[in-house]
């Protein structure tokens, strides 16, 4: 299929390890959506805002290589791309609550690490959440 749609495109294997890593941790995700999406079911969410929250969950918490900041940002627009900006401001907030349950059990990535000391750590997240989902 890649050669149908993307011959010369190189993921690095990017796309099979996010999707991988989705798969290995669907348990976990999907009871952390449950816990904090509680009026959104799973199975009530739309394909794309359910998938869009798996794999930002996925990098959020178990991706070594990707700053919470930047996973909760992609999320946030992704939404907004292709489920509309509400869907972007509920993103916003799963991921958002999702991010201080972690920082509350003290589970920061090594690479949230040095980016928690130098910029005030969570605000410095939310606030710029808040923004890309168009809550100035």
């Amino acid at each position: 299929m890649k050669q149908e749609f993307a011959p010369d495109f190189d993921d690095a294997g990017y796309l099979k390890k996010q999707v991988g890593g989705v798969i290995e941790h669907l348990a976990d995700i999907d009871e952390s959506l449950a816990h904090f999406a509680p009026e959104w079911p799973i199975a009530e969410m739309t394909n794309a805002d359910r998938n869009i929250l798996r794999l930002a969950v996925f990098e959020l918490k178990y991706d070594e290589a990707i700053p919470a900041k930047v996973a909760i940002n992609e999320a946030i627009e992704l939404g907004k791309t292709f489920s509309g900006k509400p869907a972007g401001k509920f993103i916003n907030g799963v991921m958002g609550a999702v991010y201080r349950d972690m920082l509350a059990r003290g589970e920061i990535k090594e690479v949230d690490k040095n980016v928690e000391e130098e910029k005030g750590g969570e605000e410095e997240v939310e606030e710029v959440a808040s923004e890309e989902a168009g809550e100035e």
